[in-house]
């Protein structure tokens, strides 16, 4: 049975009132691989992992400091900040379980919660929540409430998608929470698991589409049930686990109970014991293509984990804040420009566990990018193979339809030997040629990715039905591009 629990209220010192208002839900945008809410405005997932232990949260158990809390997701707001991924638990310790027991729910975490969706409502943010921190459960799984041995449903961490008393109390996990937090648009989707692996299957991905299928029809049919209507849901997968199985790959991107795919990101070496700015990039744009490819539908797409894990937990190392904000602010422009939606979300992977103040800013120039695209009609294609660039020693990323495309330049000429690249070296030029846009005038707008802006807006007119041709202007280390035909009536 669940724990009923009476309304907790708000701190009104803190949360303003009128914040119960309610917020659009988000949608697929269903004519192209994006999001919008549903009054019809695109929306982005623009954000990253965040957890209720760490430092720019942790005041909000107990309510030790709310303010503080508050003063961070007001922050975020600013710097054009989205959305939050969120765990229900974050079980590094044995203080931040959202069950006691299996189905009793600890009062302390429903508070937090209510707090936590309050102001996140409050300042615009909307949570991406997944029901367990399946890393540190299976690290942990001694002390964790579900385990057979502390009294809840499951004897064999290795059998937890397979154990029906466990399933049921998933079951209840999740209608106590969309129950008490669904209402509105504050939540904007469910992972409903990180990072789904056959070890919790017995070591076979058999059952893993059955699971999902469950869960995701039990959970649809509670919240139409509720809220008349269910929120977006998807399976986040570990990018080396698409190896293990032929059906790993279906699950992540074609599962028909899915809304969206969503991958983490961590190539070995590039990405997760980056030795340069570049390489990251570069297998970024490699990843989201070949997640691309794999989708048959208009599904949207986009990495919810990401950043140097191997040099943070295995070698301890903090990356240089200058080197780390390049090397972030790259990835997700790659990660945009390659046709994913957003800029991906970092897994902080620093002490202590939050993004740098540059990190901040890189996010506050990719949001002021966003309305050079019309999202909701936009059907693009990875078109990074087809771009073609004058000089050698500059990679290309691409995305588009036939009516608007995205570009992204970065250049590797110039890699210093910390790994960085060269911000006095000379300007270059780039002749870029896009494939597969129709004819008419297009409008170019060049965008400073690192002071988010632009620095140039011209137009060029495709005649004919090979590609288009633009020159760009003189760029010291990256740059990037929205293009736009002015006559076509793209709603």
């Amino acid at each position: 049975m669940l724990l009923q629990l009476p309304p907790v209220q708000p701190n009104p010192a803190s949360i303003a009132a009128g914040t119960s208002s309610p917020v659009p839900w988000i949608r697929a945008a269903g004519r192209a691989p994006y999001f919008m809410d549903e009054l019809g405005n695109p929306w982005t997932p623009i954000g990253q992992n965040d957890a209720i232990t760490w430092p720019d949260l942790a005041g909000i158990f107990r309510r030790r400091d709310l303010k503080a809390v508050e003063a961070y997701l007001q922050f975020l707001a600013k710097s054009g900040v989205t959305c939050l991924r969120l765990m229900l638990e974050y079980s590094q310790t044995s203080h931040r379980y959202l069950e006691r027991t299996a189905g009793h729910f600890w009062p302390n975490m429903v508070r937090l919660w209510d707090d936590l969706f309050a102001l996140c409502r409050k300042w615009g943010l909307r949570i991406f929540l997944t029901p367990f921190d399946t890393f540190w459960m299976w690290n942990r799984w001694k002390r964790h409430p579900y385990n057979a041995a502390n009294g809840g449903p499951c004897a064999d961490r290795r059998r937890f998608l397979l154990c029906p008393e466990t399933r049921r109390a998933m079951k209840e996990r999740l209608t106590f929470a969309t129950e008490r937090w669904g209402k509105d648009g504050t939540l904007f989707a469910w992972d409903l698991w990180n990072e789904i692996h056959p070890s919790y299957a017995a070591g076979s991905a058999e059952s893993l589409s059955d699971f999902i299928e469950d869960l995701s029809t039990h959970l649809r049919t509670v919240e139409t049930r509720m809220h008349g209507a269910a929120h977006l849901q998807t399976v986040s997968v570990f990018t080396p686990a698409l190896a293990l199985d032929r059906r790993m790959s279906e699950i992540a991107y074609r599962h028909p109970c899915l809304d969206f795919a969503n991958i983490h990101l961590y190539e070995e070496g590039t990405i997760d014991c980056p030795a340069n700015t570049v390489d990251a990039a570069v297998s970024t744009g490699k990843l989201v293509a070949s997640a691309l490819s794999e989708i048959r539908d208009s599904r949207p797409f986009f990495d919810s984990e990401h950043g140097p894990i191997h040099s943070f937990k295995d070698h301890h190392k903090n990356l240089p804040e200058p080197f780390d904000d390049e090397y972030f602010r790259h990835i997700q422009w790659a990660h945009l420009a390659a046709g994913a939606a957003g800029g991906g979300m970092r897994w902080p992977n620093r002490r202590p566990h939050s993004l740098t103040r540059g990190m901040r800013e890189s996010q506050e120039a990719l949001a002021a990018f966003l309305p050079l695209v019309d999202w909701p009609v936009f059907r693009r294609v990875n078109r990074t193979a087809e771009l073609r660039l004058s000089r050698k020693h500059v990679h290309g990323f691409a995305c588009g339809d036939e009516n608007q495309a995205m570009v992204y330049l970065l250049r590797r000429d110039t890699l210093m030997k910390n790994g960085m690249l060269d911000a006095c070296a000379s300007p270059v030029s780039v002749e870029v040629t896009v494939m597969g846009l129709s004819p008419g005038p297009y409008e170019i707008t060049a965008w400073d990715t690192k002071r988010g802006e632009a620095v140039q807006r011209f137009t060029e007119i495709h005649f004919g039905d090979g590609p288009l041709t633009f020159s760009t202007p003189g760029f010291v280390t990256d740059i990037a591009f929205a293009m736009a035909q002015l006559v076509s009536c793209l709603r």
